[in-house]
């Protein structure tokens, strides 16, 4: 009588549809997180939802970082977010449409906790909501907070060690590069070119 062999494509197909079933549990973890911290993402957790052992998750993926590549190889093909060969003139729609994914994460933003950073975060926003106001005094609230929200954004010191950090500009290319930014959104505001819809 001649074995089975081990290798079938039954088998295979079965194991592929397991490993399917894992990463379809871990990306569920993922969006139901709390916050952008895969703490929760554990061997364990991803096997009880896939209804598997820790033991098969194992199996099909080696290391905890092999696993949260595939989770997040998934999560980007699920945002139909596609970086291959993106184009300046596609860059905001691309922004766009990775936005409206992102609400599909039950993560929420984290208020500042320290009270004195809170302090001055208050009144950095504050600043920058008066400046933009008192420049367009025909805007809706809503526009207003857009403009201040942003001008925020770019001179929020995450963005400047960013631009350190993982693009290695110097620090007077990262504060040029900012204060450009800065001055074309300025430019646009003045010119009364709001957000667009």
């Amino acid at each position: 009588m001649k074995r089975r062999s081990y290798n079938s494509p039954l088998r295979r197909q079965q194991a592929e549809e397991t490993r399917s079933r894992i990463v379809s549990a871990g990306v569920k973890i993922v969006h139901k997180l709390p916050r952008w911290d895969w703490q929760g993402l554990t061997f364990r957790a991803v096997g009880e939802l896939a209804g598997v052992t820790e033991r098969t998750v194992h199996r099909h993926f080696s290391t905890e970082r092999k696993l949260r590549d595939a989770i997040l190889q998934r999560l980007v093909e699920e945002s139909g977010v596609d970086l291959e060969g993106l184009e300046l003139r596609d860059f905001a729609k691309v922004t766009s449409r990775l936005f409206e994914y992102l609400t599909s994460f039950a993560v929420s933003p984290e208020p500042v906790k320290d009270p004195s950073f809170a302090v001055i975060d208050q009144t950095r926003r504050g600043a920058l909501l008066g400046a933009v106001t008192r420049a367009t005094p025909d805007w809706p609230q809503v526009e207003r907070l857009m403009a201040a929200a942003l001008l925020d954004v770019l001179w929020n010191v995450p963005t400047y060690e960013r631009m350190l950090g993982e693009w290695l500009l110097d620090p007077k290319s990262a504060t040029r590069a900012t204060v450009w930014a800065i001055k074309l959104v300025e430019e646009a505001i003045r010119s009364g070119r709001r957000p667009g819809p």
